[in-house]
């Protein structure tokens, strides 16, 4: 399990950064446990995160006052307004949804001690346990505890969020970064704390005495001001103000990118980057991404699944420039769970590479997503978050969205059909753009185009509306008997994609009881193909099908036809 190993150092104003944060939006459904939740409560979902051994725990965040959607920045992490709610479930391995209990929950619970407190900075580990940092500088944690990465200076398991006030009483945390079993800590004032596991030396204190409570990282970091954490599984970094990445802990696949694979039990700079300003930096499991204020990524480390990148599957130990061919890169993403890596650049592109769905993808492969995001619901393994997500919702609707929201509405429609004495609103414009039949009809020698009103009666009501409906949104939801009439409406009409959809909906919804009408109306519209669909499951279920009424009451020379063709497939042979 990972963290949400993020470092994000965008320059500029709030606003502006605010601005380039929001300029994709995600659909948190993708993630699998997200599904589960309806349209009503996932539209109050402001934050979100998807973390454990599978992805089988999520905490998100919600608030109730509308009235405070202004949203304030601190180094790229989202502020909440008041009345921020905070909520968990899934799985609930080593208590880390901090319920509590360690019962699992399918059914959202809410953090009521967290209640009314703006998140900054939300990080996960492998046990899991899981940092929380609030706008008023409080830390808190929760989960599993084996290696004292709660930093309350026991080793027991936490079952509710705490309060890690031991050596940071008076500090005000602004960030939070989580490896495997260990934790880091950033303060307002660019100091750096770290606690928990130090077999490695991920602890930064010079020794490998594991570190019940926050300690200060202070050799060569004492007079920097740092700006940024990440952690990978067993290594820690930091990014100072001045641009220059300094790393300890684990190094055995060069991970650190210092040029060699020994552990470092106290921070040093990566001169591979030196005359570089990093701007966002990420840890994958054992790999580690780098860009810079220039637009230009590196990579190092780990190399098994390709995922630095580079074409090949060698370790690097030190940084190596990727995607240098290509446009200005504007965000990476990484995160230590996966051997997965992502970047987005300045057009928008999506680049994935790395342990993909089971495959190795030794070189940036470009895909058809627009945020880095779902890369990871996609293809990582697990499909965790590699950064908490930023959900935003605004009433602004796409060109689909909102013709479809038109469809139908007597308000701003300009023409009306009337089918068994019901009224369908429609736009003439809009059928003369999506439907030839309507391009011919409303024309000045028609008398069709000068009529507010027109009457169809070759077609029944829940028919052609679904007809109109389909020309404003593409969709058709129908059951199968109705779709043979649309069926034969799109026949006539030569709608093709149409014909396709209801074909579709017909071999979904077929039964025995109504097998034979379908047949029979395949027949009729010169569906071949779902007529040879429907032959099949006919004759698949030949006894059960001769005992409905539908096949006794089609026409003489279809039932004919049909024991022919039936007879010749050997259904009738003892």
């Amino acid at each position: 399990m990972g963290p949400v190993p993020v470092l994000s150092l965008v320059r500029g104003p709030p606003a502006q950064r605010a601005a380039r944060a929001a300029d994709v939006m995600v659909d948190v459904t993708k993630w699998p446990l997200f599904s589960l939740m309806g349209p009503e409560a996932l539209a109050s979902v402001r934050r979100a995160c998807v973390f454990g051994s599978s992805a089988n725990e999520a905490i998100y965040i919600t608030y109730d006052d509308e009235r405070l959607l202004e949203t304030t920045w601190t180094r790229m992490s989202p502020v909440l307004p008041p009345h921020a709610q905070v909520h968990v479930f899934g799985l609930n391995c080593s208590s880390c949804l901090g319920t509590g209990d360690s019962q699992s929950t399918i059914v959202p619970k809410k953090l009521d001690f967290l209640s009314g407190r703006k998140v900054t900075s939300l990080s996960y580990g492998s046990g899991p346990h899981v940092l929380l940092a609030t706008a008023d500088g409080e830390l808190f944690s929760w989960g599993h505890n084996g290696y004292s990465q709660l930093g309350n200076g026991t080793t027991n398991q936490g079952v509710s969020p705490g309060l890690v006030s031991a050596t940071l009483l008076n500090k005000k945390v602004v960030q939070v970064a989580c490896g495997s079993h260990h934790s880091m800590a950033l303060t307002d004032s660019g100091e750096v704390y770290a606690w928990g596991y130090n077999n490695c030396g991920q602890v930064g204190s010079g020794s490998t005495a594991n570190q019940s409570t926050p300690r200060r990282v202070s050799i060569c970091l004492q007079n920097k001001v740092a700006v940024g954490i990440v952690c990978s599984q067993t290594s820690s970094l930091a990014v100072v103000d001045n641009g220059e990445v300094y790393g300890w802990g684990y190094n055995g696949n060069g991970q650190l990118g210092l040029g060699n694979n020994g552990n470092q039990l106290t921070p040093c700079r990566l001169v591979g980057l030196q005359g570089l300003c990093v701007q966002q930096l990420v840890c994958g499991y054992a790999h580690c991404l780098a860009l810079t204020d220039e637009g230009e990524l590196f990579a190092w480390g780990a190399n098994t699944y390709g995922q630095l990148g580079t074409g090949n599957k060698s370790n690097q130990l030190s940084p190596v420039q990727v995607l240098a061919e290509r446009e200005r890169v504007v965000e990476v993403a990484a995160c230590h769970s996966t051997h997965t890596s992502a970047a987005r650049t300045q057009s928008g592109q999506v680049f994935m590479w790395g342990q993909c769905r089971g495959q190795s993808l030794v070189l940036p492969h470009l895909t058809h997503f627009s945020c880095t995001d779902d890369v990871f619901a996609c293809f990582a393994s697990p499909s965790v978050m590699w950064r908490p997500l930023a959900l935003e919702h605004d009433d602004f609707l796409t060109v689909a969205q909102s013709l479809k929201k038109e469809f139908d509405n007597p308000e701003t429609a300009d023409l009306k059909f009337c089918v068994d004495g019901k009224y369908i609103y429609v736009h003439k414009a809009v059928l003369k753009i999506r439907c030839e039949h309507f391009r011919s009809m409303f024309q000045s020698h028609w008398n069709e185009d000068m009529k507010e009103v027109i009457e169809v009666d070759q077609f029944s009501y829940p028919v052609y509306r679904s007809f109109l409906e389909f020309l404003y949104t593409d969709q058709v939801e129908l059951p199968p008997e109705d779709a043979i009439g649309l069926l034969d409406l799109a026949t006539s009409y030569c709608e093709n994609r149409l014909k396709r959809l209801c074909q579709h909906i017909i071999k979904r919804g077929i039964t025995v009881d109504n097998a034979f009408s379908l047949l029979a109306a395949a027949v009729r519209y010169d569906a071949e193909d779902l007529e040879e669909f429907c032959f099949k499951f006919c004759v698949n279920h030949l006894t059960e099908v001769t005992q409905t009424a539908a096949f006794w009451q089609v026409d003489g020379n279809l039932l004919k036809d049909f024991i022919c063709r039936a007879s010749r497939c050997g259904a009738f042979r003892n």
